[in-house]
């Protein structure tokens, strides 16, 4: 009788275990989906990549653009001395390049961090108060909005005058809006959640509930905008730099870089042009891949119990 008794417990052991098991956190089983997703593997290698390389070259390898000129190697093409080849003042691309990561790559992240949280706070508050300030707020978000992005990155940097600086101020301005857009909608969402309305009843303050309880479950969908966002704001940055309203030379920049090799294309010189736009195609490539894995690892109707 008791050897039949420990055999049931036994067996019944396993699904007591699986009752009693708390359930895995949201972030965790996203972090489980999203490492399980070969496309976001790829993503994360190419954003890894071009961040060791924004943040070590300059280090291990110090560069100096204002001396940095070889007339007798103009538009050399591609050898074991110059990987890719040199550029129409001697210039070796592949050094110009892994330093310009640091440029174009840092007014893509710094843009986008500046806006999250702006824009963040703004779509917080806007929704959470309403009435009269979120018509005001969101007003004012859609003045910004009715234009077009780049358009209006140009009138500003135009307006208080080109360089990097300038560039990743202008960038940030025109993506406020789109952040405050998506955490007030999230926020209108979680206010007729039970679990707000239950902190209202126990007598919490408009400001813990909505720092404490609204603001982490509003997280996902601005982390995944902010991954794609960074993708767009790194387009940005080389159409100004194009347009050389970005980075000034001699200092290098993917888009400046393009700039200045348009004119030599004709001439047989293809690897100054290429090699700038391939670098800003995987970055942007990478960004993207990454921006899908997270958005699908952070969609709740994909977790798994």
């Amino acid at each position: 009788m008791s050897t039949a008794m420990t055999s049931r417990a036994s067996a019944a052991s396993p699904t007591a275990q699986a009752l009693t098991r708390p359930p895995r956190s949201l972030w965790r089983d996203a972090g489980e989906r999203l490492l399980s997703n070969r496309l976001a593997q790829l993503g994360m290698v190419i954003v890894v990549f071009f961040i060791f390389l924004a943040l070590f070259v300059p280090i291990l390898f110090p560069y100096d653009a204002r001396v940095d000129s070889d007339l007798v190697a103009q538009l050399n093409p591609p050898s074991l001395k110059h990987p890719m080849g040199t550029d129409e003042q001697g210039r070796d691309v592949l050094r110009r390049i892994a330093h310009g990561a640091q440029a174009s790559l840092g007014v893509g992240i710094g843009a986008v961090s500046i806006a999250v949280i702006v824009g963040t706070i703004l779509g917080l508050v806007s929704g959470y108060v309403g009435r009269s300030l979120d018509l005001g707020l969101m007003f004012g978000m859609d003045i910004l909005l009715s234009f077009p992005g780049l358009l209006l990155a140009i009138a500003v940097v135009a307006l208080i005058g080109p360089g990097l600086r300038n560039s990743l101020l202008a960038i940030s301005i025109v993506s406020i809006p789109v952040y405050a857009r998506i955490a007030r909608a999230t926020v209108l969402s979680l206010k007729q959640q039970e679990y707000i309305t239950a902190a209202h009843a126990v007598g919490a303050q408009g400001g813990r509930i909505l720092f404490r309880h609204v603001f982490p479950n509003s997280l996902s969908p601005v982390m995944v905008a902010a991954t794609l966002g960074i993708a767009a704001a790194i387009l940005e940055t080389a159409a100004l730099g194009f347009l050389g309203l970005g980075q000034q030379p001699p200092y290098p920049e993917w888009g400046a870089m393009l700039a200045d090799s348009v004119k030599y294309l004709t001439s047989g010189a293809w690897w100054v042009l290429l090699f700038p736009g391939l670098m800003i195609m995987l970055t942007v490539l990478g960004f993207n891949l990454l921006g899908d894995g997270l958005r699908d690892a952070l969609d709740p109707r994909l977790r798994t119990s």
